[in-house]
């Protein structure tokens, strides 16, 4: 009988009448789920509405309404429904509905069935044949545009300042 998560399972050995524990792997899944386990679920049938800020990887099935930022992964999975403003390190949208803008610092990747009606802005962009876009699409450092913004600010100020 085994039980546990991920990759190391315990598994219960019985001999005779005594019993006891012992820690070993599941064949073949140690490599695939090396950096791919998850952190947390919103899962189907679940509704979140607010800021939502994590560290690790999340994946959302359910629906989920508000603010998403992180500095690590989102994976939004088929089904899901999710209206946000998004800015993350890496998003995976495996399926579902993406309203909003999406910022990423690494990477975003779309997958068939995705829909997403909004911006797109991240270094590195990957979109599956099939997948629904209504916007825009920018590849191009995410940081670069927060810095430009900050320095338009200051210009704004130092212009409006008679000193």
């Amino acid at each position: 009988m085994f039980f546990g998560f991920g990759p190391r399972l315990k598994r219960l050995v019985r001999s005779g009448s005594e019993s006891r524990t012992q820690e070993c792997y599941a064949r073949g899944m140690e490599s695939a789920l090396t950096g791919l386990e998850l952190t947390a679920l919103l899962g189907r049938g679940t509704r979140f509405d607010g800021k939502l800020y994590f560290s690790g990887r999340l994946r959302i099935d359910g629906s989920f309404s508000g603010e998403i930022r992180s500095e690590d992964v989102l994976v939004i999975g088929d089904g899901a429904e999710v209206t946000a403003e998004i800015d993350v390190d890496t998003v995976i949208v495996r399926g579902g509905t993406v309203t909003g803008n999406v910022r990423a610092r690494t990477a975003i990747e779309l997958y068939v069935p995705a829909r997403i009606i909004g911006n797109l802005r991240s270094p590195s962009i990957f979109i599956d044949k099939g997948v629904k876009i209504e916007g825009s699409c920018t590849m191009a450092p995410v940081e670069a545009e927060a810095e430009e913004g900050g320095k338009a600010r200051r210009a704004e100020g130092q212009a409006s300042d008679p000193g």
